[in-house]
């Protein structure tokens, strides 16, 4: 059953089947979504893990929220970063409340965020490795303006990654997904790239693989 929470961030959850402490996946939805967004998913994916889906802190319009503002120019989106900045420092506070409440099993976290969401998860991965097992970018970007030099800060290099795009990407075009592999490539212990014939969406097999890439994770390493 879901549930909604009000902690630092305001959340919609569901709970693990099976026995307690479970492995934690946190959802970050995209620009102008909210947490009932990618906790539709949640019944679709392993159900041994634990699903938080997290409301961004930016109030946009109604039931529309964003991590950090954007706009949209003829040039392509920009960014602010010092917004950015400051969305990340609450990001990674709220994991940390959330580890501390659930103690996941065998301390697993993930992030899988979609588009703003993935910019988001990438991010965490970049600053604070060490608080996670891995990360689903969906239909996302790298936030180039803040890639790690080098291989990056101790940790990342052990962490999972899934990377997802749609071929048909009219908000942030498949050349996205496509320069995330490539930077990606040879960094981390492991990168699976997919690409799928829709739009800015995830699709069927998509999610399929994000269960299959789920259950594999959190199944190793125990």
């Amino acid at each position: 059953m879901l549930q909604r929470k009000q902690r630092s961030l305001t959340t919609l959850e569901l709970d693990p089947e099976g026995p307690e402490p479970a492995p934690l996946v946190i959802m970050l939805h995209g620009y102008g979504s909210n947490e009932k967004d990618l906790i539709q998913l949640a019944p679709e994916l392993p159900p041994e893990c634990r699903y938080v889906s997290a409301r961004a802190p930016v109030p946009l319009d109604m039931e529309m929220y964003g991590w950090f503002p954007i706009e949209f120019t003829a040039e392509g989106i920009t960014v602010d970063y010092e917004a950015a900045g400051r969305a990340l420092e609450q990001f990674i506070a709220f994991t940390g409340e959330l580890i501390e409440t659930f103690s996941p099993k065998g301390g697993k976290v993930y992030l899988m965020g979609f588009s703003q969401g993935a910019v988001m998860s990438y991010l965490t991965a970049f600053t604070r490795p060490d608080l996670l097992h891995g990360v689903v970018a969906l239909s996302g970007q790298l936030p180039e303006s803040r890639l790690p030099e080098e291989r990056g800060p101790e940790g990342l290099g052990e962490l999972p990654f899934l990377v997802l795009h749609g071929l048909y990407d009219d908000v942030l075009p498949i050349e996205k997904g496509r320069a995330a592999e490539r930077w990606l490539e040879g960094r981390v212990r492991s990168l699976t790239y997919h690409e799928y014939p829709v739009a800015h969406q995830i699709s069927e097999e998509g999610v399929e693989e994000i269960r299959r890439w789920l259950r594999n994770e959190t199944s190793a390493r125990s």
